[in-house]
């Protein structure tokens, strides 16, 4: 299934920025693309650089324009947003909205729509990124599909699994700036510290890509392990003196949070 030729955002911030710019990226994968006044920095700016932008100050208008509309709204206003918002039965509508029920949603929206929650990351931007969906539709995994690839969760509780596990974003810089902080600290300067540790983990970002679904991370581990070796001994270290448990109790506490929302 193709993206749709004509998609509205209500709300104009980071991740309507990322996906505007990720969809419009030459080939554009859409036509045309409507955005609210709101963010008036970011909407002028996507405007300017793009002809196939147009902004709207009223919310009703994009909603009333777009056959699939794209809720991307902060959560601390976004009933107040959407219950005035008359949308139509049968009208796709994703929300991007972090930390909100979908319960929630349904009854903000109050139509029978074909509503779809997805977790885009920045990374949609440059068409790298990848985007749990929920619950499977062809329609939304279309457009995330041009933005990296889409990822159809079957269930509330894989999705939720998979927004606990985007929750480790900072945790993966937290380990490159702590590790250039001990590089420093030993003596090197920190400019060379950076510019050995990115291209490092993006290696191995790419290493795990290409060896496929099939082959477990464990197993990419022990290939990066020499018996005896160093990259053994970290890892060792890491899990047996509270790593790994360390993961694990984060991991649990933001599920928790999310799925007691």
């Amino acid at each position: 299934m193709s993206p749709p030729e004509r998609i509205g955002f209500v709300g104009t911030g980071s991740i309507t920025d990322a996906m505007v710019r990720g969809l419009l990226a030459e080939p554009a994968a859409v036509p045309q693309v409507v955005v609210s006044q709101r963010g008036a920095d970011i909407s002028a700016k996507l405007a300017s650089d793009f002809p196939q932008v147009s902004v709207s100050a009223d919310n009703q208008a994009i909603i009333d324009d777009c056959d699939t509309v794209v809720l991307a709204i902060r959560p601390q206003v976004a009933e107040d947003v959407i219950r005035p918002l008359r949308f139509r039965d049968g009208q796709r509508v994703i929300s991007v909205i972090a930390a909100t029920d979908r319960l929630a949603l349904t009854e903000w929206v109050g139509a029978k729509v074909h509503l779809t929650q997805a977790i885009p990351l920045p990374f949609v931007a440059r068409r790298k990124g990848v985007t749990a969906v929920f619950p499977a539709d062809a329609g939304t995994a279309a457009i995330f599909d041009v933005l990296g690839n889409a990822v159809e969760c079957e269930t509330k509780a894989e999705y939720d699994l998979l927004a606990a596990a985007s929750s480790l974003m900072a945790t993966y810089f937290g380990i490159m700036y702590r590790t250039t902080e001990w590089l420093v600290d030993n003596g090197l300067p920190e400019e060379k510290g950076r510019a050995y540790l990115a291209p490092l983990f993006a290696g191995l970002s790419e290493a795990a890509i290409l060896a496929g679904p099939k082959i477990d991370f464990i197993e990419i581990s022990r290939e990066f392990a020499t018996k005896g070796g160093l990259n053994e001994q970290v890892f060792r270290d890491f899990d047996q003196k509270g790593g790994t448990g360390a993961l694990t109790r984060a991991l649990d506490s933001v599920l928790k949070r999310i799925t007691d929302r």
